[in-house]
C-alpha cells in the first residue's frame, strides 16, 4: 500500500510556521521529519491559532420608533380595557377612545325643496397613538346638490385632525363612566359652494355614564371661526345620545342635537334641535382584532320654525344616515 506523504509535509509547515511566528531565532535548527507514530502528538503539542471569534449579536430593539410599534396594539387593548365598551353613536361623538376606519353617508331633503347628499361626512381614520389619546385624521366630505334650478357638487371644507385626550375613565367593573376633551380643527378649502371661508377651531368637552346595558353619550363644543365672525358667528353645540344594548350586537339609540348660535348675522340667537332615532349592528368579529359595525339613522328637525333668509335655518329638514366601520 502506498504511504500518504501529505500528513509529514503538513506537520513540518506548521511547525515552521509557529516556530517564527513565537520568535525564533533564524539560525534556529529546522525539525527533524517526525516519524508517522508522532505526527498526532505532535499537532496537538503545536495547534493552529483559532480564528477570531463573531462579534454578538445584540436582541436589543434597533430603535424606540420600532420598539414602539411593536407593542402598540398592547397598548391600545389596555387602553380600551380600562374604558367603557360602549358602541359609538351615529352623530355624538363618542368620549371612548376608539380605533376605526370609518364612513358615513347624508341623504338630506331641505325644505326649498333641494337634496344635498354628502359623502364621506368628514369621516376618516381614528387611531389610538398612547393610553390616554386619540388622533382623527378625516378627509374632506364631497357633496352633490340637486336643486331645483342648477345642481352643484364638490368638497366641502377639510376637517384637518381632531385630538382627543382621555381625563377620566373606567370600566364596567369599575364605575363605567368617561370624561374626555376634544380639540378640532378645520380649514376653508372647499369650492365656493361649500367652503365658510374661515378657519374654524373647536373646543369640546364629552363625557358618559352607563348603568349595565343601558349608556348616556353627550359632548358640547364651542365652534369658533377665525374670520368672518360677524358674519358667521359662534355656536355652542350640543349632542346626547341615549343608548341601548341588547343581544350581543343590537344597539338601539335615541340622540338629540342642538346648535344655539351665540352672534352673528346669519343665525344669532336661534335654536336648531334634531331629533335621531337609529340602531347600530356590531361588532361582527372578522380576523382577530378586526370587527365590523354597521348602523342607520333617520334625521329630522323640530326646530326652529322654518325660514330661508338670510339663510336656509334649520340647515335642512331631514335626512337619512347611514355609517359603516371596521374597527381594529
Amino acid at each position: 500500500m502506498r504511504k500518504n506523504t501529505a500528513w509529514p509535509l503538513a506537520v513540518c509547515v506548521t511547525l515552521v510556521y509557529t516556530n517564527v511566528a513565537r520568535g525564533a531565532p533564524a539560525d534556529a535548527q529546522p525539525p527533524q521529519m517526525a516519524s508517522p507514530e508522532n505526527w498526532m502528538q505532535l499537532a496537538q503539542a503545536n495547534p493552529a491559532p483559532l480564528p477570531p471569534a463573531s462579534p454578538a449579536v445584540s436582541d436589543a430593539p434597533v430603535s424606540g420608533v420600532s420598539n414602539y410599534f411593536s407593542s402598540w396594539l398592547d397598548q391600545v387593548a389596555q387602553a380600551q380595557a380600562s374604558q367603557p365598551h360602549w358602541m359609538t353613536p351615529l352623530v355624538t361623538v363618542t368620549p371612548r377612545l376608539e380605533q376605526e376606519v370609518r364612513y358615513d353617508q347624508y341623504w338630506q331633503n331641505r325644505v326649498n325643496g333641494s337634496t344635498l347628499d354628502t359623502f364621506g361626512s368628514g369621516k376618516g381614520l381614528e387611531f389610538i397613538p398612547t393610553q390616554t389619546n386619540e388622533i382623527l385624521i378625516n378627509p374632506p366630505a364631497y357633496q352633490q346638490v340637486g336643486a331645483v334650478r342648477k345642481p352643484v357638487e364638490g368638497w366641502a371644507d377639510d376637517p384637518i385632525f381632531v385630538v382627543k385626550q382621555r381625563l377620566l375613565s373606567a370600566n364596567e367593573q369599575e364605575g363605567n363612566y368617561i370624561v374626555t376633551a376634544f380639540f378640532g380643527v378645520t380649514a376653508p378649502t372647499g369650492n365656493v359652494a361649500f367652503t365658510n371661508r374661515a378657519w374654524y377651531m373647536t373646543p369640546t368637552i364629552a363625557f358618559g355614564k352607563g348603568w349595565e346595558d343601558f349608556d348616556i353619550q353627550a359632548t358640547v363644543g364651542v365652534p369658533v371661526p377665525l374670520s368672518y365672525q360677524s358674519v358667521l358667528g359662534s355656536s355652542i353645540a350640543t349632542n346626547v345620545a341615549f343608548q341601548y344594548h341588547a343581544y350581543e350586537y343590537f344597539w338601539p339609540e335615541f340622540e338629540i342635537n342642538h346648535t344655539y348660535w351665540i352672534n352673528g348675522v346669519q343665525r344669532a340667537g336661534k335654536n336648531q334641535v334634531f331629533l335621531t332615532p337609529g340602531v347600530i349592528l356590531g361588532r361582527f368579529p372578522i380576523v382577530d382584532r378586526v370587527k365590523m359595525v354597521v348602523g342607520v339613522g333617520y334625521q329630522f328637525a323640530v326646530s326652529p320654525k322654518v325660514t330661508e333668509s338670510p339663510v336656509m335655518t334649520p340647515v335642512y329638514d331631514r335626512a337619512w344616515i347611514l355609517t359603516a366601520r371596521m374597527t381594529f
